[in-house]
């Protein structure tokens, strides 16, 4: 049946801090794609703890990535929902790794890609290896990447997180020391790897947000087993003043595969939703005490992330979701409460006709002041065992019609193509033409999708 992606991944998260921080920003070369791409490029010039806040992928959210704006209200839309937008692409790499993100990690002022044990510098794209390529029999050992100067020296670090390994590692960038040392042939060895926690071993994805707002993230993880607590991981500093995580329990009963963030109840305070329902954000410190978890929100299997927005511009916030492992793609309509305050939703159909909807983000591809909705098939993202799991890898982007009040979709990459999308994904402007571009690994390889526009 079809009547729109992260965060996270997307995406891509981190609402009031950065509003605060782009009043602070002195003018870059890349501030005007901010408010276009949902993510901040920090310059050089820029000092203090805003400093260390550096592209992260979704999405959005992503996500995808750690600079994820609240909600949006969505937007009336000025472009022809029938008209579709062009992309060229560009093959970067054969490899099974599912996640990518993006940052300027050598400040030369273009985007680079991180994915697997690679970044790619560019805006070339070619390709570096920057840690050991562990691969396990069915999963590469890394289930989420993201780009953040964790030192605060100036240079921006990897942090990479994996499933079924107990602990999350980060990568010192060691900038141009090697040349600095008159050791050029030292440039190729792998970059310092330190430990920041120890976890559970059963992450199904971390995501950077920045819940107290301080412009400093904090480390949101989303355990596959739902029984586990809910835990956001704190940058803090060890006896010997090395970077390490803290966790704070947010809730104590679980969390599961998939999140979001927005304000469900409309008290202007930023909300977490998980799949087994969402969390009351209270007053004050939002890390001091656990959250109040409300199940009328519990979703199946979702997308992880999953993406929330008003859609139908009703002043109350929608959810879209796809089954992260199953058939089909939703959103829910949040109704009208009842007198208790307890939230009332209407699930409407968008797209039954593929599965293993994995991440979502939503991003403006066509710069008309509203958002579409990046999806695609996560393909054997349970080694087959999924339903629809042989069926050929699709990826679409969907516009929300508010005239027909349903989405129409549109093909970024069809069955043809054979490329699919993971689990991390970048919705960002990768060679600044104020267009949003996709950066879509798989396990079929990494690929770029340069939007051209109509």
């Amino acid at each position: 049946m079809m009547p729109s992606d992260l965060d996270g991944f997307a995406p891509s998260v981190l609402a009031r801090a950065v509003r605060r921080a782009s009043a602070r920003l002195r003018p870059s070369r890349f501030a005007a794609e901010a408010g276009r791409t949902r993510k901040i490029l920090v310059s050089s010039r820029i000092t203090g703890p805003i400093r260390r806040l550096v592209i992260a992928g979704v999405a959005l959210a992503a996500a995808t990535g750690f600079v994820t704006l609240a909600a949006l209200p969505a937007q009336t839309r000025r472009s022809d929902p029938e008209k579709t937008l062009r992309f060229s692409k560009k093959h970067l790499f054969v490899n099974p790794h599912e996640n990518a993100t993006v940052g300027d990690l050598n400040r030369d002022g273009h985007l680079d890609i991180v994915s697997g044990a690679y970044w790619y510098a560019g805006p070339e794209f070619v390709p570096r290896t920057y840690r050991p390529n562990h691969l396990a029999k069915e999963y590469h050992r890394g289930n989420s990447e993201h780009v953040y100067d964790v030192d605060a020296d100036g240079l921006p670090d990897i942090i990479v997180g994996g499933w079924g390994v107990d602990g999350i590692v980060w990568y010192r960038n060691p900038g141009d020391s090697a040349a600095e040392r008159g050791r050029p042939w030292e440039m190729h060895e792998p970059w310092e790897a330190h430990v920041l926690a120890r976890t559970r071993g059963t992450m199904e994805m971390f995501a950077l947000h920045d819940y107290d707002s301080d412009g400093v993230p904090e480390l949101h993880s989303a355990n596959y087993r739902r029984e586990q607590p809910l835990e956001v991981w704190r940058f803090a500093k060890d006896p010997n003043q090395k970077p390490v995580l803290v966790p704070v329990v947010l809730g104590a009963e679980g969390g599961g595969h998939g999140f979001a963030w927005g304000d469900v109840n409309g008290d202007g305070r930023e909300d977490v939703l998980t799949e087994i329902g969402w969390y009351e954000r209270p007053e004050g410190d939002p890390l001091a005490r656990p959250w109040k978890l409300h199940t009328e929100t519990a979703l199946p299997h979702p997308s992880c992330p999953f993406v929330v927005t008003d859609l139908n511009e009703d002043g109350r916030l929608d959810i879209i979701f796809g089954k992260g492992h199953d058939i089909g793609l939703y959103w829910w309509e949040q109704l009208p409460p009842r007198s208790d305050g307890t939230t009332v939703w209407k699930e409407h159909t968008i797209d039954e006709s593929w599965s293993q909807a994995h991440a979502l983000a939503l991003a403006d591809l066509d710069g008309d002041g509203g958002e579409e909705l990046i999806a695609g098939k996560c393909i054997w993202a349970h080694s087959g065992d999924d339903p629809g799991a042989a069926d050929p890898p699709v990826i679409y982007y969907y516009r929300w019609s508010p005239a027909e009040a349903r989405f129409n979709r549109h093909t970024i990459a069809g069955a043809a193509d054979r490329i699919a999308l993971g689990r991390q994904y970048s919705v960002v402007d990768l060679n600044q033409d104020r267009r949003p571009d996709l950066v879509a690994p798989s396990e079929l390889g990494l690929w770029v999708f340069f939007n051209q526009g109509h």
